[in-house]
């Protein structure tokens, strides 16, 4: 079975899916997604061990030799990613069983499941294949079920939200699509590794630019990017609580792994920032990302959106330091792929807590909470410290990395830039703090309003450990960054 794990990564939450439909029970149908997802876990960390030892593993599906047949391929940042989504998936599916009773009818509970699973399944799909146009399939399988869970919001604008998400999305995926029908015309092959043997081989051509130019774009929208990103406030704000910690922590950062994928292993490195100079269009976006959408989630008085514009600048973060081209900058991106989807799943499973109990995420809402619910709130403390950078916190790994490599580049005003928008990180983060712990409680039920049910502490406080563990001991991550940026340096020199 041990070789066999590639491709039962994806299919064991593709057949637990419609599994969840079948019983049409919401009980049941969350502890089968429960159960899926902890053996993908456990799956995906086996992979993980596996690619230490072997190296790079490679799958054939039905026997058929790539490239003819369809291969998935795993290096480190594959299992590394991998690593990441199952982890979130895991800790998600248990809480979700709590959550989605106060904000989904309880007739479509088991629907939940199944959407959340096929979602899971088609993030999993788009790590694992080396098929590009496996990429596409699975990303429209992830991204149709994310607009069926964006939509199953209580509030109606989570209808609008889901619709404006479909339509960006459906854009994306149109510019990918064309990329890859363009890549596949000059080479008559879809294997990523196989692509990147044929396309240095081709005479100078504007189609492969222009390919390059599709696919970036496509995916620089599913990763909400500026100006790309219009589609992201108002899905994070209006899901329900799950489904924003899971899509958060995961479906931006899966795009962001297809975006390397397209950049170094396919096209290569040289062809893709010396030739096309996309650091050059890179940087100066996440620059401006990072600012101004700091600047806009100081203002937000729904703390889920203001999560959401901060999920923007995190983006930039990440997006700054591919476009650096060093070793240090892509460690530095890696790393933050991974430590922001930890902070930014417990922060909003922290406000899922909040919802569950006030049914609102408003600031003046949540005023003196810090005593009706400690634990919650403290999760959320731990959180917003790791978002802003503190000390023996994920965040500040990350960041530490990136400063080094803008420093490297001789970008001392980006590395100015990164330190100045961590402390205009304090001021949204403050704001919260000051009106939950330096405020009175303002709502006529005062007596009413506890502390959330364990079934959602646990979950939240699982990734607001890990967000100080990973400060404190960042061997795993760092190491894991590092090597996969080095493979990805490595390609086509």
């Amino acid at each position: 079975m041990m070789n066999h794990l590639p491709v039962l990564q994806v299919i064991i939450p593709l057949l637990a899916a419609p599994l969840c439909v079948i019983v049409r029970n919401g009980q049941i149908a969350g502890v089968i997604a429960v159960a899926s997802s902890w053996v993908s876990l456990w799956m995906a960390w086996k992979i993980f061990q596996l690619v230490q030892v072997a190296g790079t593993i490679s799958y054939n599906l039905g026997g058929w030799l790539a490239p003819v047949g369809i291969e998935y391929r795993i290096d480190t940042l594959a299992a590394f990613v991998l690593i990441l989504v199952t982890l979130v998936g895991a800790v998600v599916t248990p809480y979700a069983i709590t959550s989605v009773k106060k904000e989904i009818d309880e007739s479509k509970e088991s629907l939940f499941y199944a959407a959340f699973l096929l979602c899971l399944s088609g993030l999993l799909g788009i790590v694992v294949t080396g098929d590009i146009f496996n990429v596409f399939v699975f990303l429209e399988i992830s991204s149709l079920s994310a607009y069926a869970l964006i939509a199953l919001g209580k509030d109606r604008r989570a209808l609008i939200a889901s619709y404006q998400y479909l339509i960006m999305g459906s854009v994306g995926a149109t510019f990918i699509v064309i990329g890859i029908g363009m890549l596949y015309v000059m080479t008559g092959s879809l294997n990523m590794a196989d692509l990147a043997i044929l396309l240095p081989e081709l005479p100078s051509n504007r189609i492969i630019p222009v390919a390059f130019a599709f696919l970036t774009i496509g995916v620089c929208l599913k990763l909400a990017l500026f100006p790309l990103h219009v589609w992201l406030p108002n899905a994070y704000a209006y899901a329900p609580s799950a489904v924003t910690a899971f899509i958060a922590s995961t479906a931006t950062k899966v795009a962001i792994y297809m975006l390397l994928r397209i950049c170094f292993t396919i096209f290569g490195p040289d062809f893709s920032f010396v030739k096309m100079q996309l650091g050059a269009i890179l940087l100066p976006l996440s620059v401006i990302a990072i600012f101004s959408m700091s600047l806009v989630a100081i203002f937000q008085t729904n703390v889920k959106r203001m999560l959401a514009y901060s999920s923007l600048a995190q983006i930039g973060y990440i997006v700054l330091g591919i476009s650096l081209f060093t070793n240090t900058g892509l460690t530095a991106g890696i790393l933050h792929l991974f430590n922001h989807a930890v902070i930014k799943g417990s922060l909003f499973m922290a406000l899922g807590c909040v919802m569950y109990r006030l049914n609102s995420v408003d600031l003046e809402s949540m005023r003196g909470l810090g005593k009706k619910m400690p634990l919650t709130m403290g999760a959320f403390l731990v959180g917003g410290f790791s978002l802003i950078g503190v000390p023996f916190t994920a965040g500040f790994i990350s960041k530490w990395y990136l400063i080094q490599g803008a420093l490297e580049k001789g970008l001392w005003p980006v590395a100015l830039l990164v330190l100045m928008t961590s402390l205009m990180a304090v001021v949204y983060i403050w704001r919260v703090v000051e009106s939950v712990y330096f405020s009175e409680f303002g709502g006529s039920d005062a007596d009413e309003i506890t502390e959330a049910p364990l079934g959602l502490l646990l979950p939240t406080w699982a990734l607001a450990i890990l967000c100080l563990y990973f400060g404190i001991n960042g061997t795993f991550t760092v190491l894991a960054a590092s090597s996969a940026a080095a493979n990805l340096m490595g390609v086509g020199s």
